[in-house]
């Protein structure tokens, strides 16, 4: 298995692609000058408390007051606030807590009224980005993430991560960072750090000590709001989140960006360091990878599927709603069950990838082909489950309700990643708007394997606009040339000037139309 992270730096916004065997798997984009990112830190000022969400909003600078819920204070919610107060007047002289007295932990069924009051001054972290008219979401429990740890101030405590199972290997890093760690500071160890020796583990910690240092500094004499520690650019983000020994390349087409990667692994991952690429081809780097055609075909209303299938995603403000939707794909009436299992397991296979790569979260309801056996319910459910195993959103997955659909929760921490995919008409005079034409071709392709495949029909004639035509039959060989070697049947291809751009049928050796 070969896993890329491909790089385009395009103006202000950077794209970062991770390809799993030449299969888009997750979509990243960052503006240089973007807002509120999760992870960013602010001293924020509470702007009004309501007791009856036993909440509060907290002004951090956005349009929109930010939301700060009693349960995201953390217990440790006196410490936090008072080191934050002390460090803003000078009070407390160092970010190192080793003669931190530590204060008691707040009520777990507390009122936030009794700890908080409006006008206070507070340390808070950004939990989620600003999400269509709410403004961001807020944790009073600031923690800082590495690459093999997440550092949590005012506890005393190593935390591994649930994934890491091998307990002799847990029972070596927690005893190793109970030595190294400095006192009130606790540690969350990750799955990255399975088999690091001491040595890549203390640089990491000594590396969130100093951004923890950085923070402090930031907060002498400041005023609310104001950010006194932005998360790191999301290109050394995804590079510390998802970078593991399965990748095999990291290719970066500016110079700039791949220094700073270079940079980024010589100090982080001194091992992969030799796997980054520059790519200095003329054609674009998304088009040479072919990262562009899969995020037309994956971010669009209609999702095909390899089988000739197709999904149907429509958003709402409260939740995402797929429908799956067999096509011209109908097996017989003795076969319709199993059929429609095999549609619903590749459609399921395929939303767990969609969800990661849209980033689509809340409640998303999956109305899947009608099954009628108990056992093909179950293995459904289960397919999708494992499906969505290396999904690192939390996510919760029902079991079919008896109308077939699925409903689960997914994670939602930034806006859903929205890309529109259809593209001017060029035969209406750029007024109208078409699907993405690189998609026809697909289309066009999986109807004609259902027809001379799985149907075994001869003499078929393919009737398109003049531009598909000469599309299809230019050039040597020609698309309709690897048609013939593809299937051993020919295929005419019909020019038809009264055909709209991207309309396309297919008649049989009779003259008849046939669907597909």
């Amino acid at each position: 298995m070969s896993v890329d992270l491909i790089i385009r730096s395009q103006g202000s916004e950077v794209a970062i692609a991770v390809v799993r065997d030449k299969l888009l798997m997750e979509l990243h984009r960052e503006r240089t000058e973007r807002g509120f990112a999760v992870g960013d830190i602010y001293l924020a000022k509470v702007r009004k408390v309501a007791p009856g969400l036993n909440a509060a909003f907290v002004d951090v600078g956005h349009e929109k007051d930010a939301f700060l819920h009693y349960y995201d204070l953390g217990p440790q919610y006196r410490n936090s606030y008072k080191f934050a107060k002390g460090a803003v007047s000078g009070t407390v002289k160092t970010s190192l807590l080793e003669g931190w007295k530590p204060e008691p932990d707040i009520n777990k069924q507390g009122k936030l009224a009794d700890v908080l009051s409006a006008s206070q001054s507070i340390l808070v972290q950004i939990a989620k980005e600003p999400i269509s008219t709410k403004g961001p979401r807020l944790t009073a429990e600031v923690t800082l993430a590495g690459r093999y740890m997440v550092l949590v101030p005012f506890i005393n405590k190593v935390s591994i991560s649930s994934r890491l199972t091998d307990e002799t290997e847990r029972k070596r890093l927690k005893a190793l960072m109970q030595e190294i760690r400095p006192k009130n500071f606790g540690v969350i160890i990750r799955t990255n750090a399975e088999g690091k020796a001491s040595e890549d583990l203390e640089a990491d910690l000594k590396s969130l000590l100093q951004r923890w240092d950085e923070m402090f500094r930031n907060l002498r004499n400041a005023m609310p709001p104001k950010q006194v520690l932005g998360e790191i650019d999301r290109t050394s983000a995804v590079l510390r989140d998802v970078l593991n020994k399965d990748f095999t390349s990291i290719i970066v087409d500016d110079e700039l960006v791949y220094e700073e990667v270079k940079d980024t692994l010589a100090r982080t991952a001194p091992e992969k360091k030799d796997i980054v690429k520059q790519y200095k081809g003329k054609l674009d780097i998304f088009d040479n990878y072919g990262i562009n055609k899969q995020i037309k075909q994956a971010f669009g209303r209609q999702v095909m599927l390899p089988s000739g299938a197709y999904l149907i995603i429509e958003k709402t403000e409260a939740m995402h709603v797929i429908d799956v939707n067999s096509g011209s794909r109908k097996g017989g009436r003795n076969d319709q069950e199993t059929n429609a299992l095999a549609i619903n397991v590749e459609a399921a296979k395929e939303i767990a990838r969609l969800l990661r790569l849209r980033d689509m979260g809340g409640i998303i309801c999956v109305d899947f082909i009608d099954i009628y056996e108990p056992e093909n319910r179950r293995t459904l459910h289960k397919v999708l489950k494992d499906a969505m195993e290396d999904d690192k959103a939390k996510h919760n997955v029902l079991p079919p309700s008896k109308f077939g659909v699925i409903e689960m929760t997914r994670q939602r921490v930034r806006p859903a990643t929205e890309i529109d995919t259809s593209e001017a008409c060029p035969t209406c005079g750029g007024t109208g708007e078409v699907s993405a034409p690189v998609l026809i071709v697909d289309e066009i392709e999986n109807g004609l394997n259902y027809l001379l495949s799985e149907k075994d029909m001869s003499g078929i004639s393919l009737h398109v606009h003049p531009f598909l035509a000469s599309y299809f039959t230019k050039g040597l060989p020609s698309i309709q040339h690897k048609w013939w070697w593809r299937w051993k049947k020919w295929v005419k291809v019909v020019p038809q000037g009264s055909s709209r751009y991207l309309e396309f049928h297919v008649f049989d050796g009779e003259g008849k139309e046939v669907a597909v």
